[in-house]
């Protein structure tokens, strides 16, 4: 069940115009919180946006690759207390990810979009701007927000041929890997 979801995934930066039901929302903060985290830790913090203007509003948190946000289904905004981990980024991330494919096993589509060390404009940071207009605590770190919705595209599986097969090593650095199937 797991290996043709995850070969099937894509972003999908295109969607219908038509909300997510709420019980498929519930199963992504379900999701949210199942990761693992360092230590049991779970520094995570989530904001399920649904309202139309905010999704607008964060769609230009950065210079480039959120617009499509303005037009998702919602968008889950993940953020983290370093105070809580020293490795909130990872813990985020796995969030992050949990989110992501859990909107694939339910065929939304969705769309990772990165803040950390990002640009809202010149001057201002993704993060920081996110964090005003969100009123959110100093001390929570942003690290992305999930657009998800119905897909309003279609998109081909990646070939397996394409996959960096290169880049895995059998033991050692610079000891190709290779495949038994």
């Amino acid at each position: 069940m797991f290996m043709p979801m995850i070969r099937k995934r894509r972003s999908i930066r295109n969607f219908e115009d038509k909300p997510v039901e709420e019980e498929k929302i519930d199963r992504l903060v379900e999701a949210a919180l199942r990761p693992p985290s360092s230590m049991g830790k779970m520094p995570w913090s989530f904001i399920v946006v649904k309202d139309r203007e905010l999704l607008e509003k964060l769609s230009v948190a950065k210079v480039h690759g959120a617009s499509f946000l303005k037009n998702a289904g919602l968008g889950i905004l993940v953020c983290a207390d370093p105070e809580i981990s020293d490795v909130w980024i990872e813990d985020a991330a796995i969030a992050s990810t949990f989110i992501f494919l859990a909107a694939e096993s339910m065929d939304l589509g969705a769309c990772w979009i990165q803040f950390r060390k990002r640009n809202h404009r010149e001057g201002i940071t993704s993060e920081q701007f996110i964090i005003d207009l969100m009123d959110l605590p100093e001390r929570l770190r942003v690290l992305s927000i999930i657009a998800v919705g119905y897909p309003g595209e279609i998109k081909l599986p990646h070939e397996k041929e394409s996959l960096k097969y290169d880049r895995v090593y059998l033991d050692r650095f610079g000891n190709p890997y290779y495949r038994t199937s």
